[in-house]
């Protein structure tokens, strides 16, 4: 059986979950993520600059990349910038839950939503895509522990982070890089402006 280039992708992307996790179930240190993701975010770039450089022709590339990544940062890279950055700037001891809220929106929400929304190419994802990553970053939020204002928060600010999809000067932001700290913030502000914490 033959598994096809796009659940390749999303399979690829889930496995960004076993950091948090590893975190949320084995009491890993969160210096620990901190350097994991930065080891990864950096090794990532390297990878990124030998790719576009021309200095590596890897066949993976070719699986795990799309048309439009062929000359431009490929999305695993910014991923790993993007789980990386939570991890420095939204510590369990500034805003609890919230970074490892966000990896997980990213590692597991967003698959669900490229599936369900695999082959449109809209700049805004359709009702029932964005009610389907509301749902699973909204269950995600609440399984971390989350209250449930600022569950709402983060998995909205995820959602719209991963629905729409804002072009600056002809580059599309990809949601690899905005989810995570779109729910962070969002989980922020619930916590904080609405005085939950």
């Amino acid at each position: 059986m033959v598994v096809p280039p796009e659940v390749q992708r999303r399979l690829v992307h889930a496995t960004g979950a076993v950091v948090p996790l590893a975190y949320l179930l084995f009491d890993v240190p969160w210096r620990w993520v901190q350097l994991a993701w930065t080891l990864a975010a950096l090794g990532g770039l390297l990878l990124e600059a030998l790719r576009l450089s021309g200095v590596v022709q890897w066949r993976i590339y070719d699986t795990l990349t799309r048309e439009y990544e062929q000359d431009n940062l490929a999305g695993y890279a910014l991923y790993l910038v993007s789980m990386c950055g939570v991890a420095w700037l939204f510590p369990p001891s500034v805003v609890p839950g919230a970074a490892v809220a966000g990896m997980l929106m990213l590692a597991l929400g967003d698959p669900v939503s490229g599936l369900l929304g695999s082959g449109e190419l809209q700049s805004v994802k359709g009702t029932p895509v964005l009610l389907a990553m509301f749902a699973v970053c909204l269950a995600i939020a609440l399984g971390v522990g989350l209250a449930p204002v600022p569950a709402i928060a983060g998995a909205a600010a995820a959602t719209v982070a991963d629905g729409v999809k804002p072009v600056v000067a002809t580059y599309v932001i990809d949601d690899n890089l905005t989810i995570p700290p779109a729910a962070a913030v969002g989980v922020l502000l619930g916590t904080y402006l609405l005085g939950v914490a």
